[in-house]
Order: structure tokens, then sequence, then C-alpha cells
């Protein structure tokens, strides 16, 4: 098919890998613009950027869909469909019109669990099972329109949101090559009213541990918040962030340290298995502690 593809962060980039190496011609890659960073602020391109520029694809980055010339150019390219997944600006009912087949979106839950911004953070922080992907036919409505196909897979016992990003990444570009390939033979399943639920975008705030939750809770939310923001905590005047954790046995005061890098909770204990300091690299929690002692509590 002749396609526009819309994404813009990492996880949009296998799929935009996928649909070429299925034979798909890509009419015109959308992302958003590029973003102050680094040290020098200077503007960066996204990854979906790079990765289309480095392909010779055209891209363009508009600040907003809004506007009738932005509408009138997008319909120009005559494209059979788009694939969004991750792209950062909605998609008016203009521009969700234009392509003869519509806009298939990747989204990384399980529809309707999990609509909005932060899927995988938050099937993680719920202690969610299972997870997946879903093909899903866009509308107006913030991930609402009929899905076309889903993947299911377990999510592991000590994952983290980074690790279950990558295997849902790599799952959303298998599935909407096959999508795109049995799009005849499909049939539009209805969202059902029944167990919708709104993954809200991670606030920074919510990032610093609360020793005083049970231990199950706190390392979910480790778990995911890894790699970014990263939950965090205070060891004495030093802000450390937590980036992997399991639940164990244990008794203690909320936040003291009962040996090694186990820290008491609520109810139970976590186990920190990997950790980073202040312009340090990330480090399995051994490594960690040969650099840092830890004070006999954690938090404020």
């Amino acid at each position: 098919m002749r396609l526009v593809f819309m994404g813009t962060p990492d996880f949009s980039v296998p799929v935009l890998d996928a649909l070429i190496g299925a034979g798909h011609e890509i009419a015109c890659v959308y992302c958003q613009p590029p973003r102050p960073a680094g040290r020098g602020k200077k503007d960066r391109p996204s990854p979906v950027q790079a990765r289309a520029e480095a392909l010779g694809l055209p891209v363009r980055h508009p600040v907003s869909l809004k506007g009738a010339e932005e509408q009138e150019a997008f319909a120009a390219l005559g494209a059979e469909a788009a694939v969004v997944v991750a792209y950062g600006l909605i998609l008016p009912r203009a521009i969700l019109g234009a392509p003869e087949r519509g806009c298939l979106n990747i989204h990384a839950s399980l529809l309707p669990r999990w609509r909005g911004a932060a899927p995988i953070q938050r099937a993680i922080m719920a202690g969610d099972a299972r997870t997946g992907v879903c093909i899903m036919q866009m509308e107006v409505g913030l991930d609402t329109g009929p899905v076309l196909l889903r993947r299911e897979t377990e999510i592991g016992a000590e994952e983290t949101t980074g690790d279950l990003h990558d295997r849902l990444s790599a799952l959303g570009a298998e599935a909407v090559v096959e999508a795109l390939a049995r799009i005849d033979a499909l049939s539009p399943e209805t969202q059902p009213d029944e167990g919708v639920t709104y993954a809200e975008k991670v606030d920074k705030a919510e990032a610093r541990v609360d020793w005083t939750e049970p231990a199950e809770i706190v390392a979910r939310k480790i778990r995911g918040l890894a790699p970014f923001p990263g939950a965090w905590t205070e060891a004495g005047e030093a802000r450390i962030k937590l980036l992997g954790a399991r639940a164990v046995p244990g008794t203690g005061a909320p936040g003291e340290v009962l040996g090694g890098f186990t820290v008491a909770c609520g109810t139970g204990a976590v186990e920190v298995t990997r950790a980073q300091r202040a312009g340090k690299g990330a480090q399995e929690a051994q490594t960690f502690l040969l650099g840092m002692a830890l004070p006999a509590r954690l938090g404020a």
C-alpha cells in the first residue's frame, strides 16, 4: 500500500522499519518537531525523523494539523492508509478521513483497558498480569475506535517499562503488518463499555517512593517508572533513582535498610535490583553498593 507513517519516539521506529520491510510505499513520514536536548540545548530530531531521513524518506513535522493548508497537503499525498504509533498530535476529522482506508493506530494495551498516554507504565504499576497491542481504526475519541487486531503477552514478574516497551514495539510492528495484509478480511470489533480505564500521563510528582506503602505496590512503581522518569528516594542528602525491584519478605520500619539493598515497607520489603545516583550510569545493585554505602534508613 501507499502509506503515511506518523510516529515520533523510539517505540515507533521498529514499526516504520517493518512497514518498509513488508514492501509498503511510505509517501511521507510525520513526526513531532525537533526539540532542544543535551547540554547545548540544540534542536535534536526525534528518533523517527532521524530514521526516516537515514532511509531517504520525506519528513514533515508540523506543530499542528488543524490548519487547512496542512490538511490539504496531507490529503494530496494520496495515501491508502495512515499508520499512527505514538505520534503525539491530535488528528482532526479531516486528517482521519483523508486516506482511503482511514488511519490505523497501534496502541500498547488491550483496549478498552488503558486508553491514553501511558498504557505501559500504568499496566505495570497496576499489577496487570497481561497486556498487548491493539490495531485500532482511529476516530475522533481518545482510543475509542474499533479494534481490527489484538495480540496479547504476559508481563514478566520483574519486567520494567523499558523491557516491556521494547517487546510491545516489536509486537506492534508484526501486528500492523499482518493487519494491512489482511485488512479486507478483518472485522472491526467495537470496544465494550465495560472495563474502560485511562492511562494518565505519568507526573514526576508520582515518582517519589513512599516506603509506608505495601512492598508489592512499591516494587511495581519502581518497575513501572523505569527507566523514565525513574522512581526515587533520599539516601541521606543524596537522591537516588531506583530502576528495578522485587517484593521480598522482611520486617522493619518503613524505609529501614535491612541489609544489602533490601528496604522495609509498610508491609513486607523490597529488594532493589538496579539503581542510579546523580552523574552516574545505572548499575546493578551489587555494583552500586560498592560505590555508595546506604544509610540506615532511606527517605526523608
